[in-house]
């Protein structure tokens, strides 16, 4: 059975499609910046509104960004509704600066689900600097509901 080859366009304009239903992502002024097959990059201006207490970017935005980014890098692998089933990260440094870059790949895609992992960068300045780093397990979503 070969495999439908979609486009990064339509795969992009998909993938905003989704994200403008996700009120948090449209609260936070998310953005699909790049989507093709496996991989995804999604930015997250840095404003007052994700900031904790010292100044940095809130980990919660941290983890929502990798979170995202895992999810649409292993949606677009596996092609069908996904959603995450697990997933860790590790904060390196605090996030400061314009802009969260959050960029995600799969490793490993089976059949119901796609390893994938994902970086995320704080842009400052013109300068990307690594913050996060997140590993992800992304799950087809079964196709009959279940309570």
């Amino acid at each position: 059975m070969s495999e439908i080859t979609v486009s990064p366009e339509v795969f992009l304009a998909m993938g905003r499609e989704v994200l403008a239903k996700q009120p948090f992502s449209v609260l936070i002024g998310a953005e699909l910046a790049a989507l093709s097959s496996g991989r995804c990059e999604l930015h997250v201006p840095v404003t007052d509104a994700v900031k904790q207490q010292f100044g940095f970017v809130h980990g919660g935005v941290l983890s929502y960004a990798a979170d995202n980014a895992l999810t649409f890098a292993g949606g677009t692998a596996l092609r069908v509704p996904v959603v995450t089933s697990e997933f860790k990260i590790n904060y390196l440094r605090p996030a400061l600066g314009e802009r969260l870059i959050a960029r995600a790949a799969a490793v490993h895609t089976g059949k119901t689900q796609a390893v994938c992992r994902c970086d995320v960068f704080v842009l400052k300045d013109g300068e990307e600097k690594l913050c996060a780093v997140a590993q992800g397990t992304i799950a087809a979503l079964p196709t009959t509901p279940t309570a």
